[in-house]
């Protein structure tokens, strides 16, 4: 067989040594005319094709399903089926690998990966890739569980029991902290003692001998599960700007996460880019951490993180940046009778590298700014654009004076969008239903989110039009075709934002729109469509899957522009994409398809 057999295109890069070599002892080669039928449907296949040159496309019908180029292989369902279900038809003159049936099955039978990567639903094969991306994960902080960790033991004191014998304690038992049991409340709670508390006990004046401990203890307990991420107990404490949580499960406590434990998990120091945001004492200092966090998102994405676990830790960061840009340049007042708010992707969670900023400002009902706050939201806005974030071209910014009312305000405008639908009202009312609270008074948030759910109606029309929007961006003749024409050599980019993160994004948020869902997060909000039975299951799997993989794509070629000095573009080159890349594309771009035309008959969009 010819020695120059591509083990480095997928999925035969995830054989061994020895499967290779039953590979080449097995592999022949054979050539078909333009035009020529392949493999045509309902025969038993005997051998798996590889292309090396040239071209051949797939055909269900009348219809062009998709088109495989150097390097892709063809047809693995078929041949584990025992039955070719469609036609391949070579578009041009095609040389092409055959690896015969039996070594195929053996080759499955002996490497699951590579058996995941040839045949398996979407699902099966992102998980396999994951696994090929992180080889160590196991070791890192995505995959660790808080149980693996260190947990340092939790020590307790009776809430009756004085200062200075809780200082003996945390002297004896080399602790910096203990849990208090306070049995005398009605019901009987538990809080935390921390050695930060000393000097409050001190400045008190009462002799800490004489001074119960319940006092000074702080029984708003942050606990974690033993089972959780550690991931998502480094955005716990990020939120809550503590350096500790209380591992439980269930009524039993089994210790405590410290923040120096976690980190040594680290090599990013994230924690530390919250620590450099929370003492910024001035615009300029957050500006150098804003710089952190996009290097923060490489070394994480180069480490195997998965794209979900990384967009919510930059969601946490960025809500903090932007809450101490605002405690900067806003009055105390204002921060605390408004309600500083963001949308978008940032409000999703969805958010990677800066994108446009897209936020807004609720004013709390009777409060009477005396301050510039035109002035002060104008600053705000050019904050962030220094920061990294331009400016929204819709303007829908704190700086637009339409983006920032007082909460009667902003619900008589909601209503407006309700009861006169227009597309300007409907694409503002898309845009808000993702809002998320970062600085303030949250509650001013939900109150005009409130109004949504109350005078929403639930008039097909609207829903529909509400819903059209999948199709603002292109039509299926447009990136389908690119779709199905991917590795023929084209130099086309494709916007995956048009192409399938918003469809994805808005057909879902459309769904929980008709269904009242509350949360704002795109894989949250087909959690909750899935637990109505509003989604099939399938469907709903495989989106969060084509959601992440879109995700993951854009982010690693906007960090090679990022890298390479160039402006991170919208699109990515498809004739750059790896074999196996070009393969998941495919699938997922499928997966639009389909959620599309479950869209359109749900909604009847063909006759809006």
């Amino acid at each position: 067989m010819p020695s120059a057999f591509n083990f480095s295109a997928s999925p035969f890069d995830a054989l061994q040594a020895e499967e290779r070599q039953r590979v080449r002892r097995s592999v022949d080669i054979e050539y078909f005319r333009e035009g020529a039928v392949i493999l045509a449907p309902g025969v038993e296949p005997t051998h798996l094709f590889v292309v090396i040159k040239g071209h051949v496309q797939q055909w269900e019908g009348d219809e062009h399903q998709a088109t495989f180029g150097p390097d892709d292989c063809f047809d693995g369902r078929g041949l584990v089926a025992g039955r070719t279900s469609s036609r391949f038809v070579a578009s041009e003159e095609v040389v092409l690998y055959r690896l015969a049936r039996a070594t195929v099955l053996a080759l499955i039978a002996s490497n699951a990966t590579f058996g995941a990567l040839l045949f398996a639903d979407l699902s099966n094969k992102l998980g396999a890739l994951a696994e090929r991306r992180s080889q160590h994960e196991l070791q890192s902080l995505t995959m660790a569980r808080v149980d693996q960790a260190y947990l340092r033991a939790a020590h307790f004191v009776d809430a009756d029991q004085d200062v200075a014998s809780v200082a003996r304690v945390f002297h004896e038992q080399r602790t910096t902290n203990v849990l208090v049991r306070d049995t005398a409340a009605s019901p009987p709670r538990l809080g935390i003692f921390t050695v930060t508390s000393l000097p409050k006990a001190i400045m008190t004046g009462v002799p800490l001998d004489q001074l119960p401990v319940r006092t000074l203890a702080n029984f708003k307990l942050v606990t974690i599960r033993p089972s959780t991420p550690l991931f998502d107990a480094l955005a716990l404490m990020i939120r809550h700007r503590i350096h500790r949580l209380v591992v439980a499960e269930g009524e039993h406590i089994l210790g405590f996460l410290q923040q120096l434990d976690l980190l040594s998990y680290l090599s990013n120091h994230s924690y530390l880019i919250t620590l450099q945001i929370l003492e910024a004492n001035d615009l300029a200092a957050l500006q150098a951490a804003a710089e952190q966090i996009t290097r923060l998102i490489g070394v994480l994405e180069h480490s195997g993180t998965k794209v979900g676990m990384i967009a919510r830790l930059v969601q946490e960061l960025n809500a903090t940046l932007f809450e101490r840009a605002w405690q900067l340049i806003a009055p105390a007042d204002l921060v605390a009778n408004s309600c500083l708010f963001v949308m978008g992707s940032e409000g999703r969670g969805e958010q990677l590298l800066k994108t446009d900023q897209d936020n807004g400002l609720i004013l709390r009902n009777g409060y009477e700014c005396l301050h510039d706050l035109g002035t002060l939201c104008d600053r705000f806005s050019a904050a962030l654009a220094t920061f990294g974030y331009p400016p929204c071209p819709g303007r829908i910014m704190v700086s637009n004076p339409d983006w920032r009312d007082s909460e009667d305000g902003f619900a008589r405008t909601v209503r407006e969008w309700l009861f006169a639908p227009t597309s300007d009202h409907l694409m503002s009312l898309a845009i808000f239903l993702d809002a998320h609270s970062v600085a303030g008074d949250a509650a001013l948030l939900e109150s005009v989110r409130e109004q949504v759910w109350r005078f929403a109606h639930d008039n097909a029309g609207t829903l529909g039009r509400f819903a059209g929007a999948i199709d603002a961006f292109s039509t299926d003749s447009g990136w389908w075709n690119r779709l199905l024409h991917l590795g023929d050599g084209g130099k086309d980019l494709l916007d995956l934002k048009k192409a399938g993160i918003f469809p994805i994004v808005h057909g879902v948020r459309s769904l929980a729109f008709e269904h009242r869902i509350a949360a704002t997060g795109t894989a949250e909000r087909i959690e909750a469509l899935l637990a109505g039975g509003h989604l099939p299951a399938d469907l709903g799997t495989d989106l969060v899957d084509s959601l992440h993989f879109f995700m993951g794509l854009k982010l690693r070629a906007g960090l090679q522009a990022l890298e390479q000095g160039r402006t991170v573009s919208a699109g990515i080159a498809l004739d750059k994409l790896g074999s196996l890349d070009r393969d998941l594309l495919k699938d997922t771009l499928a997966v639009v398809k389909r959620f599309k035309a479950y869209l359109r008959l749900h909604f009847h969009l063909d006759v809006i």
